[in-house]
């Protein structure tokens, strides 16, 4: 695994398992939040976004977490020997946001740019999660389907399945 990329609902714990297959493996981990917003919530031009992205994926070697637009996640794709699928039930998605909201109500996560506090954005990643379950989702499938003869598709259903495929690198 030289290019791995990372997809999944929020609350599923992408970063966390990001961060540990950047060091397993020795990887630059990237996390497209911080590409795709700057200070504020401010959205970063889909321009400057697209040049970051063409840059990062022209990389050897890396771990990318997260979304991005379509087409960003289709390149991003084409160049991963490896995508992650991490699809947990919709509950735990919910659960572990909202545990994540909490820890970090009066500090910045690292994983986010400056000044990007996450009690204001409570109610729009609840909404968020119900969308990318139900309407991004099959469409994300479907894309992941026509990877799966390429690239190696490891599809996670269950935090037992994310454990147990850490517990299999280790080994």
């Amino acid at each position: 695994m030289q290019r791995i990329a990372i997809i999944g609902n929020s609350g599923g714990g992408k970063t966390t398992l990001s961060k540990q297959l950047s060091q397993h493996y020795n990887l630059p981990l990237h996390i497209i939040d911080l590409l795709q917003w700057q200070a504020g919530w401010v959205p970063t031009p889909k321009s400057e976004f697209d040049l970051l992205h063409a840059n990062l994926i022209a990389g050897e070697h890396w771990v990318i977490d997260g979304w991005g637009n379509w087409e960003a996640l289709e390149t991003r794709f084409s160049r991963a020997d490896t995508i992650v699928f991490v699809d947990f039930p919709l509950y735990i998605h919910y659960w572990w946001s909202l545990k994540r909201q909490v820890k970090y109500l009066f500090r910045p996560r690292e994983d986010l740019p400056p000044d990007c506090p996450m009690l204001p954005m409570t109610w729009q990643l609840l909404k968020l999660i119900w969308h990318v379950h139900y309407q991004m989702r099959p469409k994300l499938i479907d894309r992941l389907q026509t990877h799966k003869n390429t690239t190696n598709l490891i599809w996670l259903r269950s935090p037992r399945e994310r454990k147990m495929f850490m517990e299999t690198l280790r080994s």
